[in-house]
């Protein structure tokens, strides 16, 4: 933030400007944000209505939902770490896309800044956007806990 002086041509005095990189970020997080959540209840109508056919039928829900986790894993043989990706085509896992979407919208809007930066000669925002990102990928990898 700027201390306080004279305002910027063509800047009424007080009136706070955001730079170009914050108002990207914010917008790729906003429209990531609004798309993720609308797949997640359109993908939860279509599991909840019966649309598209679950990993775990829907009439077994009851026997197994109070079944400590180790259990329950075992008794609906659902999948361990990122191998859900095999299963995405089954409505109970496919919401799993939403959730993935909207925790990993902000590695989109770092890599929307990346171009910004460039372009502008900024090589440490660049460098620093894609060090982030790089370490949100490993941490969801799951490489570093000895994967999921």
């Amino acid at each position: 933030m700027r201390p306080p002086g004279p305002a910027a041509p063509g800047v009424e005095p007080g009136r706070i400007v955001q730079p170009a990189e914050q108002l990207r970020y914010a917008r790729w997080l906003e429209w990531g944000t609004r798309f993720g959540l609308a797949l997640l209840v359109v993908l939860f109508v279509a599991y909840a209505a019966g649309l598209v056919e679950p990993h775990v039928p829907h009439s077994r829900l009851p026997e197994v939902w109070n079944l400590p986790v180790s259990q329950f894993l075992a008794a609906t043989a659902l999948p361990a770490g990122w191998t859900w990706l095999d299963h995405v085509h089954r409505g109970d896992i496919a919401n799993l896309v939403g959730i993935c979407l909207l925790a990993g919208i902000s590695v989109l809007a770092l890599a929307a800044l990346v171009p910004l930066y460039l372009r502008r000669g900024d090589r440490v925002y660049a460098a620093l956007c894609i060090t982030e990102m790089a370490v949100l990928l490993l941490a969801a990898s799951g490489l570093l806990a000895g994967g999921h």
